[in-house]
């Protein structure tokens, strides 16, 4: 046939023909593998953690959790894919039969069309869709699950509601989910409900007539009755969330609870709008017969309005004109309830402080000199400095390290008593390693070894026994020994805070234990029970693929008893068999019955105590020695509730995590516990030798001590003006920022004891002020009766602060002399913890100071420095010498020694001891002491013409002075004339003999 153009195109058809048989097999063969792989991954990844937490024998946790999200995951995803679908299938029910169409409904039938072969699929679809999106989000409620089934009563009512505060800190934030949960599904129906009947013609918008058929009317109208009746009950919830809720109060800042507006505008008016939002959801449930939306929308319209006249805009007109007027006498009952619940929210219930003047009688110093040798065991061995020295003289091999900050505890002494200890461990450095490779990284090298102890009062002074001012070790060497525990005990570390990679242990492959000092390499093999087993093809597979090492598949250095051992932290471990907890910071190592075991303190917090101001973990454990590896691992960063009901331990060795029950009275413990039954032992099964090394952990502490700035306040009138807050000083050590200074443990004697107690202990200075305000200690000795109380003295009188003293030792001439004569060597000065201690009506200061450089790059003692009840820093060779000056006593020490870096050798070498100077006699004793005098005499004139109504510094000159005629008078052999002398500026220096 002619060609007539316009039809399709003629010639030979191509026909696309199947793949063959082959293809096709290989494709499908390939797609099977394809979905294994992915599910293999999936399953590794869950295989991997269900066999972790079987070898530390914490299974129950990983059972518990993972059927309470796959319990939440079904009920909450299938109830949102019911109700979704439900209404979507509804709404297709409900559709009005298709007549003569309008443009509107003309353009959509297209769309009709199209949806009409797939109609099921397309429900099937988004239903499955939503709910994994509503089943997913409801995982994430698992604690507040399990805390709303398993909730404890906490035996405390609130003051505005009388209901238990368990209904806070349990109840109310399940309701609250439930209710979210509830808005979601209402408005996702309704959304879904809408464009179904748009798309059915039940709904129009451009087309004449009625815009809604009276099913899709009563349909919409049910469901959004259904949530105005939600917002009734959000209505009815906020009255009770009023009692947590934040605010800011420019009278104390943070403020948590009922406020004079919450109690008397806000709360009626969330009762007003529930009653209102009730009434309005009667309305729209009503046009289910009366077909018509003009009441509900009218309802609707007046809740709006009376949610912003009566919810917005009385409590603001309240403020203002009854609040604001008289503030304080207005808010004073609610700063009461405020103040009552932090108290007692945070532990601070039983902490008053105490008067304490702060200035000691100058008149007794002979006897308060006597009292400074048994105030404290005066920590001179500062654990934040002394990491260095350990390093350089303990580390042994450049594959061990130490923490950057040491631990400090207590340990018998030589007499039996409990001595404060600085220790850490000799862990692994991966970076160390010779030859880094896979099979040395993971295989050979596997394990630190042994404790490292010095005596935290004292350093080694006699050079014959090593370097001068270095720590005197009480465990050292390779293998550790000395006194620090009695008999042998288990060294090899395999889990420690620096130990992050993973190691394959106690197979084919030998693993390096220790090199003797003799030379010779010892080997070892881990025995053990902790690890998981990769003697499967299975658990090697699974492992291979979890840390993207496929050499873990094949390699023949894993074999028949070959285990992985990971997650070797101590925090990381305990988090994860309890993940309900908040970790302290500060894990540490002590020697408990032949092993070495990490002590990790455990805290369980809220954040729906009512009334209790909220504080952020992160920001208040803050200090000048925090950092990434030393932060709080909190699960819930924001709290109002904090105990410290649970210590932990983890075996160094095997990695075994015990948690044992320390708070019995604690009711969030007691719910976790009754939600995992059996992760938690008795109070009881603490063993005497773990018992004594237990501590009050710092970051609680901290906590306590911050809220305390304000809360040690307990009359509302005073705690609204502010007179009296405290705030915790800068670290006045710490040069390179302004940081909080961090609590240090100390064996002292409050006033009032009669023994020493180790405690943990802080100053404050009045808000603003460097002055000292007052000071805390806490009885951290886990074996003392009095455990955990806090002692708070106020001071009275206006004392020199942490800071006052520092800036004043910094402008001792010594102190000028000593930093000079170590920069001439290529050293530095570094000062240890500033040591605060009440002693005999003052304060007695003790500042360790070190000397770093020089031939010796790690910190050595030197100096110390010490100051008493507003008395002039001194800055001696010992702590007998600076007691001694500090309370003007003759020293009973002989003749100190040069300073370092004023002779031939570098500061620390201790290979030899260094040159002495004798005092002076004769003449050459008149000559030195009339070089004193003229250069106090200038001094004096210096002091009078720079300002001469400075009498702070002209008095210090003065001083100056009249010890340097004191001691011509003694080199002259005449008595000490002391004051006896003309005005500075009628002097005239004595002659020359």
């Amino acid at each position: 046939m002619p060609d007539r153009g316009g039809g399709p195109p003629t010639g030979p058809r191509i026909r696309v023909g199947r793949p063959s048989r082959r293809v096709r097999t290989l494709l499908m063969t390939l797609g099977v593998l394809a979905v294994l792989a992915m599910a293999f991954v999936m399953f590794a990844g869950f295989w991997t953690d269900w066999l972790w937490y079987r070898s530390v024998e914490y299974s129950s946790v990983f059972t518990t959790t993972l059927w309470t999200k796959i319990g939440l995951f079904a009920v909450f995803g299938l109830l949102m894919a019911v109700v979704v679908g439900l209404n979507i299938w509804l709404a297709h029910r409900l559709r009005p039969p298709l007549s003569a169409m309008s443009l509107e409904q003309q353009s959509l039938d297209r769309y009709r069309m199209g949806i009409a072969p797939y109609k099921k699929w397309v429900l099937l679809g988004i239903t499955a869709l939503v709910g994994l999106i509503a089943g997913a989000s409801a995982t994430g409620q698992w604690k507040t699950w399990l805390q709303w089934v398993h909730g404890v009563p906490f035996g405390q009512k609130d003051p505005q509601f009388k209901l238990d505060v368990a209904f806070y800190a349990f109840d109310l934030p399940w309701y609250r989910f439930l209710l979210g949960f509830g808005f979601a599904a209402v408005v996702l129906s309704l959304i879904a409900a809408a464009l179904t009947h748009y798309l059915y013609g039940g709904l129009r918008v451009t087309s004449p007539g009625a815009r809604a058929t009276a099913a899709a009317t009563g349909h919409l109208s049910v469901l959004l009755g259904v949530f105005v009746s939600l917002k009734a009950v959000a209505y009815w919830l906020d009255r009770y969330g009023l009692a947590v809720k934040s605010s800011d109060f420019k009278a104390t800042g943070n403020w948590t609870g009922l406020r004079y507006v919450d109690a008397n505008a806000y709360l009626p008016a969330k009762t007003i709008l529930f009653c209102i939002a009730v009434i309005c959801a009667v309305l729209f449930f009503a046009t289910l017969w009366r077909r018509t939306w003009q009441l509900p929308v009218i309802g609707f319209g007046l809740m709006v309005l009376s949610a912003i006249l009566i919810g917005g805009l009385y409590p603001a007109i309240v403020q203002k004109f009854q609040v604001q007027p008289n503030e304080q006498a207005k808010e004073a009952p609610y700063i009461q309830k405020n103040i009552d619940a932090t108290r007692k929210a945070y532990g601070i219930d039983q902490a008053k402080p105490e008067d304490y003047a702060g200035r000691a009688d100058p008149k007794r110093r002979a006897e308060q000199r006597e009292d400074a040798n048994s105030a404290a065991s005066y920590r001179v061995v500062d654990s934040n400095v002394v990491s260095p020295a350990f390093q350089q003289l303990q580390q042994e091999r450049r594959y061990y390290q130490f923490p950057t900050t040491l631990d400090v505890d207590r340990y018998p002494g030589a007499d039996g008593k409990p001595q404060d200890t600085v220790i850490g461990l000799r862990e692994l450095n991966i970076e160390g390693i010779p030859k880094r490779n896979w099979i040395n990284d993971h295989f050979t090298y596997t394990h630190g070894y042994g404790a490292i102890a010095a005596k935290g009062t004292s350093v080694v002074t006699d050079p014959d026994k090593g370097t001068v001012g270095a720590p005197e070790f009480t465990e050292s060497g390779m293998p550790t020994k000395g006194n620090l525990v009695k008999g042998e005990y288990e060294q090899r570390v395999y889990y420690g805070e620096k130990t992050t990679q993973y190691s394959i242990v106690g197979g084919p492959q030998k693993e390096l234990d220790y090199e003797a000092a003799s030379g010779d390499t010892k080997y070892t093999s881990f025995k053990g029970k902790g690890g998981v087993s990769l003697s499967s093809t299975l658990n090697r597979a699974a492992y291979a693929l979890a840390f993207s090492e496929p050499q873990i598949l094949y390699s023949g250095a894993v074999g028949e008893g070959s285990k992985i051992l990971y997650n070797r932290t101590p925090k990381e471990r305990v988090e994860a068999v309890a993940p309900w907890l908040t970790i302290d910071g500060d894990a540490y190592p002590a020697v408990v019955d032949g092993r070495i075991q990490w002590i990790i303190d455990a805290y369980t917090t809220t954040n729906g105590y009512p009334y209790a101001s909220r504080t952020t973990l992160g920001d208040t454990t803050a200090d000048s020695l925090t950092t990434n590896q030393r932060a709080v691992v909190a699960q819930q960063n924001q709290v109002n509730y904090i105990r410290n009901s649970v210590k932990a331990t983890v075996d160094a060795y095997d990695g075994s995590v015990k948690l044992y029950q320390w708070d019995t009275k604690d009711p969030v413990l007691k719910t976790w516990m009754k939600a995992f039954p059996g992760t938690v032992k008795k109070k009881s099964e603490i063993s005497a030798e773990l018992k004594s090394h237990l501590r009050y952990p710092q970051d609680m502490f901290k906590v306590q001590r911050e809220l305390l700035t304000r809360y040690h306040v307990t009359e509302p009138d005073q705690f609204y003006s502010g007179s009296d807050a405290w705030q915790v000083p800068d670290d006045p050590t710490n040069k390179k920022e302004a940081r909080a200074v961090p609590p240090y443990y100390l064996s002292l004697k409050m006033p009032g004891d009669t023994a020493q107690k180790f405690s943990l202990t802080t100053t404050f200075t009045p808000a603003g002020r460097p002055n000292l305000g007052a000071y805390m200690a806490v009885d951290a000795d886990a074996n003392s009766p009095g455990y955990g109380s806090i002692r708070l003295l106020r001071v009275t009188e206006t004392v020199q602060g942490p800071s006052q003293v520092q800036s004043e030792l910094n402008g001792v001439t010594e102190v000028a002399t000593f930093v000079r004569d170590l920069r001439g060597t290529d050293s530095d000065i570094e000062y240890g913890n500033l040591l605060t201690i009440p002693l005999d009506g003052g304060f007695l200061y003790i500042e360790p100071v070190y000397a770093r450089g020089g031939a010796a790059n790690y910190p050595l003692l030197k100096k110390v420095a010490a100051a008493y009840s507003g008395g002039k820093p001194v800055f001696k060779d010992s702590l007998t010498q600076a007691l001694d000056a500090a309370f003007e006593q003759p020293s009973k020490e002989p003749p100190a020694t040069k300073p370092p870096g004023d002779g031939t050798k570098p500061p620390g070498d201790g290979t030899t001891k260094p040159p002495t100077t004798p005092p002076a006699t004769g003449d050459a004793a008149v000559k030195e002491a009339i070089e004193e005098v003229l250069k106090a005499h200038a001094d004096v004139d210096a002091a009078l013409k720079k300002d001469p109504t400075d009498r702070e510094a002209v008095g210090r000159a003065e001083d100056a002075l009249d010890a340097a005629l004191d001691r011509l008078a003694q080199a002259q052999g005449t008595p000490a004339q002391g004051a006896a002398k003309p005005p500075a500026s009628t002097q005239s220096p004595p002659s020359s003999t």
